[in-house]
């Protein structure tokens, strides 16, 4: 399969995004891709007020028709990357990957569970301040691959990728919006860890530069072998970039290294919650 990884610099003017989106899905799909990856909120990027002002539901949003008919089109499989999503009856919103089969039918939906609220490099994140987290892992069907589903800072919590990996994905999506302080030191070691620990592809869509005044972003787009080989990695700047993956690649590491195989849980112990 032929994976393509679209990376933007999203900002707080839809229609802008959507223009640039649309252009490089085409690109992507013109030079074969099978599979195409958007980065985390691609569609609109912003403060909290500029969340709930873009956020769209699934049904009649203008983004996921959007993609729905890129996929058709194109006739790919869309990994939407995410965004923000209203709820009917809730008050906070999602921050949501929706799928999208090639007949632009939504295969999956997967909403963040791990939301990003820290302090650093000087600045301050509160996702929770608009969005609830999700609380189900995701793994989709796309043709003979299975897929796991996950978003951003989802990345620092392995134990949601051994479950996509026991639930039988080969392949692990990582739609981001990573910032340049975390991004520099830490982006390519854990994308690279989440594949050699799971024996799986890890593909990473990545938002580049300045989204938002005063917070850059890190950019970086990835694709990573089973056996954690940088397949393909993303200059400084909007693009995509591509890689084919193999399913036996996948089975050959697993068969020569079984570290799956070799997992005894009837050993292990979840310690008392801190």
């Amino acid at each position: 399969m032929r994976i393509t990884c679209v990376q933007l610099t999203s900002r707080d003017d839809k229609a802008a995004n959507l223009e640039q989106a649309e252009r490089l899905v085409a690109q992507a799909a013109a030079g074969g891709a099978e599979l195409v990856l958007l980065p985390e909120k691609w569609n609109a990027i912003g403060d909290a007020e500029t969340l709930h002002a873009e956020a769209e539901p699934i049904d009649g949003g203008e983004s996921v028709a959007a993609m729905g008919e890129w996929a058709r089109r194109h006739g790919i499989t869309l990994v939407g990357g995410s965004i923000t999503e209203r709820r009917n009856g809730r008050e906070k919103l999602s921050n949501t990957c929706i799928v999208f089969d090639p007949e632009g039918e939504i295969a999956a939906v997967y909403r963040k569970i791990h939301l990003f609220d820290v302090d650093v490099g000087g600045h301050v994140y509160r996702e929770s301040e608009a969005e609830e987290p999700g609380d189900e892992p995701v793994v989709v069907r796309s043709g003979d691959w299975t897929i796991g589903l996950s978003i951003c800072y989802d990345l620092r919590f392995p134990e949601l990728y051994r479950v996509l990996a026991l639930e039988g994905a080969e392949l692990l999506t990582v739609p981001s919006h990573f910032t340049l302080h975390t991004g520099r030191d830490h982006w390519e070691v854990l994308l690279r860890a989440r594949a050699i620990e799971n024996s799986s592809y890890v593909a990473a869509a990545a938002q580049i530069g300045e989204t938002r005044p005063g917070k850059p972003s890190y950019g970086r787009s990835l694709i990573a072998d089973p056996w954690g080989l940088v397949l393909a990695l993303a200059p400084d700047e909007e693009g995509v970039i591509s890689a084919e993956l193999e399913r036996e690649r996948v089975a050959q590491v697993r068969r020569n290294l079984p570290s799956l195989a070799s997992r005894r849980p009837e050993a292990y112990r979840w310690p008392a919650t801190i």
